[in-house]
């Protein structure tokens, strides 16, 4: 994890604000842009998207758009063939379609949520191309987060950009092209933030966000925030928690009370007790959906992006993360965050869990070894 100083870091909360940044930005591009993400929705905000990435590629920008195909299958019938006919030049990573296969190249997926425009601006983060409000549900939105990054940083994140493209479109198509970069990252500095930029993958980097977690928890002496979407932490993760608390720092976990993958929010609760008895405080967002995947650590150490901490995240997906160490940034976050607390979250005690009916104890029970099982069929049970 290399920090480079000099950049300008605008944190995004929800899609209400990342949504217009992202529109505004593709319709300033001149030259080339890099998109990648796990979902692409035809919903509202796809539409919307996909309206302004065809508005791109009429004015002449070379537009590379990368979807998963399988967290954007439905993409792939209902707005690929609109883009490709405006011009849009789309790749799906990874087509085929087996949800049940526990094979282990089949559950590798493209889980990043990134967007480069021009060389010059890129948004990092855990935001789909899809509506914050769900149908049918309520007067809130998914809450999430990303960031606007000018500056330096752009350097690594245009190359990782190109470099996934380029891999993709070989994989695809079985033959090797020259697929310059046209627009070559603008690394001047934009501002006075230190920031990192950091990947997982399958070949150089499959555990560096898990061990830029390890690292700044280990090191942690005050606080330590975190609120993940998914979040079933293997073993070396919560013995490095268990440390801090240990030490007398202050831990709190926000996680989801609203589930869409009920499963694994049961295999969530089974770790629960681990967490409560060592001091860990413990909340459940009821407002709307949670998908955010960020911490803060110490008022200073920050990371925004699309890792949850759980084997798909820490040992399948590729991810991309940026990693801040700023004062001002972190506070930003962290107020974020103590602002979803106060208004959309409810705290766990020890004594809440103790009177769960032995029913929901047993399933969450169930729910974790059936998670595990699946873990070590696929080859990764050695971590949790």
């Amino acid at each position: 994890m290399r920090f480079l100083a000099g950049n300008a870091v605008a944190l995004l909360e929800n899609g209400e604000q990342y949504f217009p940044a992202l529109e505004s930005a593709i319709d300033r591009a001149w030259c080339e842009i890099f998109l990648q993400s796990y979902i692409f929705e035809n919903d509202r905000i796809g539409r919307r998207i996909a309206a302004a990435l065809c508005r791109a590629a009429g004015r002449g920008v070379v537009v590379r758009l990368m979807v998963d195909g399988f967290g954007a299958r439905s993409f792939v019938a209902g707005l690929m063939p609109e883009l490709a006919a405006a011009g849009v030049q789309v790749l799906v990573y990874r087509r085929e379609l087996r949800p049940l296969s526990l094979r282990r190249h089949r559950l590798r997926r493209l889980h990043r949520k990134l967007v480069v425009v021009d060389g010059r601006e890129a948004f990092v983060g855990g935001i789909n191309i899809v509506d914050d409000f769900e149908p049918g549900g309520g007067a809130h939105p998914r809450y999430d987060y990303a960031v606007h990054v000018r500056g330096p940083l752009l350097e690594p994140i245009v190359a990782s950009a190109h470099r996934l493209w380029r891999l993709v479109a070989w994989a695809s198509f079985r033959r090797r092209e020259d697929l310059p970069l046209l627009a070559p990252p603008h690394s001047v500095p934009a501002g006075t933030i230190r920031a990192a930029f950091v990947l997982r993958d399958n070949l150089r980097y499959r555990r560096a966000i898990e061990d830029a977690y390890l690292e700044a928890i280990a090191r942690a002496e005050t606080e330590i925030v975190i609120a993940n979407a998914y979040f079933f932490p293997g073993r070396r993760f919560r013995q490095v928690l268990a440390e801090a608390a240990a030490r007398g720092v202050r831990i709190t976990l926000l996680l989801q009370g609203l589930s869409d993958h009920p499963m694994q929010a049961y295999a969530t609760r089974a770790l629960y007790p681990f967490f409560l008895e060592r001091g860990i405080g413990l909340f459940e967002y009821h407002r709307s959906h949670l998908h955010a995947k960020v911490a803060v650590i110490d008022g200073r150490w920050a990371t925004v992006g699309s890792s949850n901490i759980d084997p798909f995240s820490l040992l399948m997906a590729r991810e991309a993360n940026v990693v801040v160490d700023d004062a001002g940034f972190a506070g930003a976050l962290h107020a974020s965050l103590d602002a979803a607390i106060r208004s959309g979250a409810r705290e766990l005690k020890a004594a809440d869990w103790r009177r769960q009916p032995i029913l929901a104890r047993a399933l969450s029970w169930l729910s974790y070894q059936l998670l595990r099982l699946a873990i070590g069929i696929a080859g990764y049970g050695g971590r949790h």
